[in-house]
């Protein structure tokens, strides 16, 4: 039995709002490998996770601090960060 990866979560400006924290520590089970199965993951939560990370929504993501999309992988002890996008004027 493979071992199961702890990460570390970090979410920002809407999603943050909208879930109510801005980080959280999370073994996630072994079919979770990258950043794509962990946001489907996360959304089974339902309620707001559903919304906040819905597939439609727009939404960055980093894997320690390097923007990634929903197929880099994930790493024992990583930093995944979920955001929207960043507008400016």
């Amino acid at each position: 039995m493979a071992a199961r990866m702890q990460i570390e979560l970090r979410f920002f400006a809407s999603v943050r709002e909208l879930l109510g924290t801005g980080r959280e520590s999370l073994e996630v089970p072994e079919q979770v490998r990258t950043v794509g199965d962990l946001r489907q993951f996360l959304r089974e939560r339902g309620s707001v996770w559903a919304e906040a990370l819905a597939e439609q929504r727009a939404l960055r993501m980093a894997v320690d601090q390097t923007m990634s999309d929903a197929t880099t992988a994930l790493s024992d002890g990583c930093e995944v960060a979920f955001f929207p996008p960043v507008t400016g004027g």
